[in-house]
């Protein structure tokens, strides 16, 4: 039996920022925006939770990411309609890649060692009534 996790974090998606970089004198030093880091700090606690005490995953690993997108309360009910009924797809930001590199990056060391072991990646975004990203990792053993 392959082992699996899932967990949810729920309020808008935010997308990896690019890392900033402040000069000091002399020397320039590098830092995530705080957006990026406190959302990413989200994550990891949803991520230990549902982990428990089993320890990070040494194996290949399947990522399944599901992210709702809640829809911008200036679309007509009409507009609001078509996007709940999947006609009309979240082509605006945040970009789906950096709300993968976020949740991909911030399992590191919790659900497996590194996120080179991700050998498969499924994910979709759509519209919803409230914004949240739902998360499956799963052993992919053969």
């Amino acid at each position: 039996m392959t082992f699996h996790v899932t967990f949810m974090v729920e309020g808008t998606p935010v997308g990896k920022g690019r890392p900033r970089f402040s000069r000091r004198g002399n020397f320039v030093s590098t830092y995530t925006p705080t957006k990026t880091r406190d959302y990413e700090d989200l994550i990891r606690e949803a991520a230990k939770q549902a982990m428990g005490t089993n320890e990070p995953l040494k194996t290949p690993v399947a990522a399944y990411i599901y992210i709702t997108v809640p829809i911008p309360q200036s679309y007509s009910k009409s507009r609001s309609k078509a996007c709940l009924e999947g006609w009309e797809r979240p082509c605006k930001k945040p970009d789906i890649d950096n709300i993968i590199k976020a949740y991909l990056d911030s399992m590191n060391g919790i659900v497996y060692d590194d996120d080179t072991q991700v050998v498969s990646l499924h994910s979709t975004k759509v519209y919803g009534t409230i914004g949240m990203v739902e998360v499956l990792i799963k052993e992919d053993i053969g």
